[in-house]
């Protein structure tokens, strides 16, 4: 998936809420949800098909790793990384709306912060939760193999 397909498929789904959104923090909320749903709609055909490639551990730096001419990382990595990112929700909902905005919308500290109302210390901070909480579920679930995921 290039990121044209990326951002058209995202656009789809928001025309549908079009009438919902408050202003733009609102507005960028549900842009980084309905970006992660197609993210990993598509992660999920791709394994449904049986495609894929040789991957590399999981960056939560940037969506230039899940989106591109050439696959940066697994599919399965997609798909372990949204089921972790349910986990984190169940007991760190904030922190994983920081990962939200900030992975699959691209959305910077200062940004994620507008967003969310908060001050870029305290997402800054949520964010280096999120993301060692995220390493600890992920090599956990590489360690319990591909059964886990």
């Amino acid at each position: 998936m290039n990121t044209t397909a990326l951002v058209h498929e995202a656009f789809e789904k928001l025309v549908g809420h079009a009438g919902e959104w408050v202003d733009r923090r609102h507005y960028l909320g549900f842009a980084a949800r309905a970006m992660r749903d197609v993210i990993v709609d598509y992660a999920r055909a791709q394994a449904a098909a049986k495609r894929g490639g040789p991957g590399r551990p999981l960056s939560l730096d940037g969506l230039a790793d899940v989106v591109g001419a050439e696959p940066a990382i697994r599919i399965e990595e997609v798909l372990a990384l949204d089921g972790a990112l349910d986990r984190l929700a169940a007991v760190h909902p904030d922190a994983a709306r920081v990962v939200e905005l900030r992975y699959f919308a691209g959305l910077t500290l200062a940004e994620t912060a507008e967003v969310l109302g908060l001050s870029e210390k305290t997402v800054q901070r949520r964010w280096i939760v999120a993301r060692a909480w995220l390493h600890g579920a992920l090599a956990e679930a590489d360690d319990a193999g591909p059964e886990a995921a």
